[in-house]
């Protein structure tokens, strides 16, 4: 795949492609409905995705800053940062009137989209997209879908992962070649609708996930038959290290994120979702470990490894393929 350079960019330039983006990457305290960013960073690009400046900050989430072993922000580094309204109008000067670009665009934009609207605000953006729709779009020979493998295929190298001015940067530098590459074959770019938010506004902050209950009078509904996971199981999860593609993993009580939705997730990163706990279980997930439920109790006498949903939604940011 050639790529064109600056000299044939101007003449040949699809007529239809933006005429400028923003790069952007949040960190969260979690992935649910009501978690917060706790550090945001933008990169904008010109119309041939060369970077024109970039920005970054801190932000108090005014809750507990979640996965610190994630990304790193301390309550005690974020007690003295900004709150989101008071960067709201510098976040909202470098995204309007560009394309936010992100990998796995449609999280950050939720993210960001909420945060407007609890700031009784709406950010200024039309149109998103995700790099990873782009290379499957390109065909891209990625192992997978993650950033690190996107950066590698064009020899860009990660310094401080889920540093969210480091990811802004990395993707800024892949997706440049990628929008070359999608220019010079005119591919149509997968550009989605951006509607903001309005449910969020005026709504307090939650302390902890699980006091957030995403289970209503008349929400029930049967399980759906899943395809058998085509990995298999490596083992129990372990402790500060990354899940892995083939691991069964179960679920016990409320949960923040749509269950059904969690469990699409789960299996989408190449999990097996295990509808009860047995020796062979990986991992449960549960907010509440010390209920008396049937998988509770059997993860406590088979010593299963129990996390939180905050937890497990970040480790499924980064799942490990299976052994080959």
């Amino acid at each position: 795949m050639t790529v064109l350079d600056d000299r044939t960019t101007a003449a040949m330039w699809p007529a239809a492609y933006p005429q400028g983006y923003a790069v952007v990457d949040v960190e969260t305290t979690g992935l649910a409905r009501d978690d917060r960013i706790v550090s945001a960073a933008v990169y904008r690009l010109d119309a041939q995705g060369n970077v024109e400046d970039h920005w970054y900050t801190l932000v108090n989430p005014e809750r507990d800053p979640g996965p610190v072993w994630i990304h790193g922000l301390t309550s005690d580094v974020l007690e003295g940062a900004p709150l989101f309204p008071e960067i709201a109008a510098e976040f909202a000067a470098r995204l309007d009137g560009r394309v936010l670009v992100a990998h796995n665009a449609m999280f950050d934009w939720q993210m960001i989209a909420r945060e407007y609207a609890r700031a009784e605000s709406a950010a200024p953006v039309r149109q998103r997209l995700c790099t990873i729709a782009l290379a499957k779009e390109l065909s891209l020979p990625l192992p997978n879908h993650k950033l690190e493998s996107l950066a590698a295929h064009f020899g860009v190298v990660q310094q401080r992962a889920h540093n969210a001015l480091d990811d802004a940067r990395v993707l800024a530098e892949a997706f440049r070649p990628s929008l070359h590459a999608a220019a010079e074959r005119n591919v149509r770019l997968p550009l989605l609708e951006c509607r903001p938010l309005t449910e969020w506004a005026s709504t307090p902050a939650q302390p902890r996930v699980a006091h957030q209950s995403s289970y209503r009078a008349g929400s029930w509904r049967p399980s759906r038959k899943r395809p058998p996971c085509p990995y298999p199981n490596p083992g129990r999860y372990e402790s500060d290290k990354p899940l892995r593609q083939g691991m069964r993993v179960a679920f016990s009580g409320d949960t923040s994120i749509d269950r059904e939705l969690l469990e699409d997730r789960t299996v989408e990163a190449g999990l097996h979702v295990a509808t009860s706990v047995s020796r062979l279980t990986s991992l449960l997930v549960t907010n509440d470990p010390d209920s008396a439920t049937s998988k509770t109790l059997k993860a406590r006498s088979f010593g299963t490894p129990v996390v939180d949903e905050a937890a497990y939604t970040q480790l499924l940011r980064d799942v490990a393929p299976a052994d080959g």
